[in-house]
């Protein structure tokens, strides 16, 4: 049995959640969590998450062979110091668990930095690179992106390798890193292992977008080319992601939303769904449409087709892995809204929406993307890490 400590965020620090009784992570970590709960002989996981406050309420145990330590790292030890505090509650926690590999959850904050700097071998997944959303940023100042991404160099080669969720994310890291390995994020159980509701067809087409809204995830020009479509083709639509706050593409968008709704109606946004309101989203929608500049982390594209949701996206970072052999995807290229919206049009004048799907979630997609599946394989990576330190 191999012991592991992973570091991921708590999202109660996240959110600033601090009353909250159990500690819950982002969705990627959360599925990896949920596979490597179901090898409970082969792996025992130390989560560990800096939080600003504590001691928080936590329970020691998550599971069988899961268990959780929350490290108090008072404000001055956080980004302000590229993370010192955090990699030195880090490894004093460390020398108590004495894992043989380190698990650093992504390079947005201190989970990388801790890793690489934590004396144990280590190995860092990245989910966003830090400067190419600061390069699409355009911000030329010494910013969040700026500082992130020069703590994302740093930790990247002095780590023992790098875990990356699509090709993409491999060659914009792999100069950065002796050794890389391409593991898709998993699915977390819930979307694989509910059958999906059977349908009453729609009146009209319902279609989806989820997604932070960003200049990234390109809401505000996706509903800019809706709007015109929405002048001769009746659809409702929903947006589902959190806005940032203050943004002035958020401001734009939201105003846009407000003028579209007052000439049709059927365009409606929300910041956040439950578990379960995501499930009956996906199985009372018709389609997908997801139409980022570049690689947006994938598992909301996976998530859908597990569902059998049809999907139209730009044919950017992952989508061609996700979507091999699925015939319900179709893929344009990025700047393609012209492509996007025809395509669109005909596929709902054509009633192609009114299809009955399958009430079984996707096999090729559980094959693919289940956490058992991707937990094993993450096992297989720290082994050669550890085998390669001996």
């Amino acid at each position: 049995m191999i012991k592991v400590a992973l570091l991921t965020t708590d999202s109660r620090e996240h959110f600033k959640d601090y009353a909250n009784p159990n500690p819950y992570f982002g969705t990627a970590p959360e599925a990896l969590i949920e596979g490597f709960k179901l090898l409970p002989d082969k792996v025992e996981i130390h989560i560990v998450s800096c939080l600003q406050k504590a001691p928080v309420s936590s329970p020691a145990k998550l599971a069988e062979n899961i268990y959780y330590h929350a490290l108090r790292v008072p404000n001055i030890g956080w980004m302000k110091t590229g993370y010192q505090g955090c990699v030195r509650a880090v490894r004093r926690k460390l020398r108590e668990i004495r894992p043989d590999i380190v698990h650093g959850q992504g390079t947005e904050r201190d989970c990388a930095i801790s890793a690489a700097l934590s004396g144990f071998p280590s190995v860092v997944t990245v989910h966003g690179v830090m400067r190419a959303i600061r390069a699409l940023s355009g911000s030329r100042r010494a910013d969040y992106y700026c500082a992130a991404s020069i703590l994302e160099s740093f930790a990247l080669r002095r780590t023992g390798g790098v875990i990356t969720i699509s090709p993409y994310v491999d060659a914009l890291v792999a100069p950065l890193t002796p050794l890389t390995w391409f593991i898709p994020n998993a699915i977390q159980l819930f979307f694989l292992e509910s059958s999906c509701a059977e349908r009453s067809p729609n009146t009209v087409p319902h279609l989806v977008n989820v997604g932070v809204i960003s200049p990234r995830k390109r809401q505000l020009e996706l509903l800019e080319h809706l709007s015109r479509l929405r002048e001769t083709v009746h659809f409702n639509f929903t947006f589902i992601g959190k806005p940032t706050y203050g943004s002035t593409y958020n401001e734009r968008f939201f105003r846009l939303l407000h003028s579209v709704n007052s000439r049709h109606e059927g365009f409606v946004h929300r910041d956040f769904l439950s578990e379960e309101e995501f499930i009956k989203l996906y199985d009372t929608s018709d389609a997908m449409v997801h139409f980022s500049s570049e690689e947006s982390f994938g598992l909301t594209f996976a998530e859908a087709l597990a569902r059998n949701l049809p999907l139209f996206a730009s044919d950017v970072g992952a989508i061609r892995q996700i979507s091999d052999g699925i015939a319900e995807c179709r893929t344009f290229a990025p700047d393609d809204f012209t492509g996007l919206i025809d395509s669109l049009r005909v596929w709902i004048d054509a009633n192609t929406w009114t299809v009955v799907r399958e009430t079984l979630p996707n096999r090729l997609i559980a094959a693919r993307y289940h956490p058992r599946v991707v937990a094993d394989k993450h096992l297989k990576v720290y082994q050669e890490v550890v085998d390669r330190t001996l």
